[in-house]
């Protein structure tokens, strides 16, 4: 499921205008997927004010006006849908539905990001402690701090990942170039991917002996780190992440730190560091102690086919983030490194107050914290993934497409800010 992140450049184009989902009612253990999870939690005395939706069901424009309650479903825990509070409409423009993804086995869902605000916050593992953390590259919502919530996130906020119909929060060590300068990505890329819901292999109960998990959506409110582990140190990083090379002159390679990746990437090229989210999730926690417990990865352990642990036996859309930054003469590629004496890139994390400094890029690891407009969230799904497509830059495989924000660039500008 390996991805050239250069090829988004081609497929990232605009169009689409109106929408949305038929709504399914929701049988998780069945298979059965619960777009808009509207069925009422059980346990539930009093609901949220109902909302009134305005849904386009086919590409005829043909509309329809429901009166839903916003309630959580009953099937796995989640916070409270938070609707969009702007027209989605206007955040969408026509586009072409995309392709079969086969001969791949899983539907894909792809869009750009440009980098946001840099911050030594961390919502996640310093949840209301600004300046506690290294410091961070965000993507996404822009109003991301560490007070952030579900609520705020949702409630307020542009999007550098296109749109503000996605105001989920992602960031990353900010990248450092030794010198007081923070190297800011051209272009973040994010893929989600996932098996249809129809495959046997997304239900436990559909009789498949190799069955991966029970599929579901992201939950409301899910968030979690992975990559290096910087609370345990001594423990294996997570997410498959490596480094990588695009352009003229580069050699590509999936490298395990920047000093590996430099020597295969000349100036002028561009560095990618690349990292894939968890893709099993517990059902029963939106976040853990160690912010990590409560997802997990599927493997093929000894019984030699791919499926999640049985602590975490439903199956999420698992996302890769990409984000590429284009090399100057400040990046040693000598393929030499020695603490304190090489000047060079490196991520934030390596270099931390009381910390002996790494070997730069191997602390590499990332955040989400998931604040999806709900509506677009089953567009994506119930197209892109659920009818298996290949849908690139926003294209939600319904014939619409998010809008690309105006200020989007391929090329960072201005690529180096001071570190704050």
């Amino acid at each position: 499921m390996g991805e050239d992140f250069s090829a988004f450049k081609a497929l990232a184009g605009g169009v689409a205008a109106l929408l949305i989902v038929t709504m399914v009612a929701p049988e998780v253990t069945g298979g059965q997927f619960d777009p808009l999870r509207l069925t009422k939690k059980k346990g539930r005395t009093t609901d949220p004010a109902p909302t009134t939706t305005t849904t386009d069901t086919s590409l005829s424009g043909t509309t329809t006006t429901t009166t839903t309650s916003t309630t959580t479903n009953s099937f796995y825990t989640e916070e409270t849908m938070v609707p969009s509070n702007f027209d989605i409409n206007t955040e969408l423009v026509s586009a072409t539905v995309p392709g079969s993804a086969a001969p791949d086995v899983v539907g894909a869902f792809r869009f750009i990001c440009n980098a946001g605000q840099l911050r030594y916050d961390d919502p996640i593992v310093f949840p209301g402690q600004p300046g506690k953390s290294h410091l961070h590259q965000f993507y996404g919502n822009t109003t991301a701090d560490a007070y952030s919530t579900y609520a705020s996130l949702r409630g307020a906020g542009d999007s550098t990942c296109m749109s503000p119909l996605n105001r989920s929060a992602y960031w990353m060590p900010a990248m450092l170039n030794g010198r007081g300068s923070v190297v800011r990505p051209d272009f973040v890329a994010i893929y989600y991917k996932r098996r249809p819901i129809t495959d046997p292999k997304c239900s436990l109960t559909s009789g498949d002996p190799q069955a991966e998990g029970n599929c579901v959506p992201l939950p409301n409110g899910l968030k979690f780190v992975f990559g290096y582990n910087m609370l345990d140190p001594a423990k294996t990083p997570t997410g498959s992440l490596y480094f990588n090379c695009q352009g003229t002159g580069a050699v590509p390679g999936t490298y395990p730190d920047l000093v590996t990746a430099a020597k295969n990437c000349p100036t002028g090229a561009q560095i990618g560091a690349v990292i894939k989210a968890p893709d099993c999730w517990d059902g029963k926690n939106l976040d853990s102690p160690d912010h990590r417990s409560h997802v997990s990865y599927g493997s093929y352990g000894d019984w030699g086919y791919y499926k999640c642990p049985s602590t975490h036996p439903y199956v999420i859309p698992a996302f890769t983030l990409g984000a590429w930054y284009t090399v100057d003469d400040t990046l040693d590629r000598s393929g030499t490194w020695e603490a304190g004496k090489t000047v060079t890139w490196s991520l934030s994390s390596d270099t931390m107050a009381g910390m002996t400094p790494s070997k730069p890029g191997t602390t590499f690891h990332a955040d989400w914290f998931g604040a999806w407009d709900n509506t677009v969230m089953s567009m994506w799904m119930d197209n892109c993934i659920n009818k298996m497509l290949n849908c690139s830059g926003g294209n939600l495989g319904n014939g619409k497409q998010m809008k690309q924000y105006a200020g989007f660039t391929w090329l960072a500008s201005p690529r180096l800010v001071p570190v704050p």
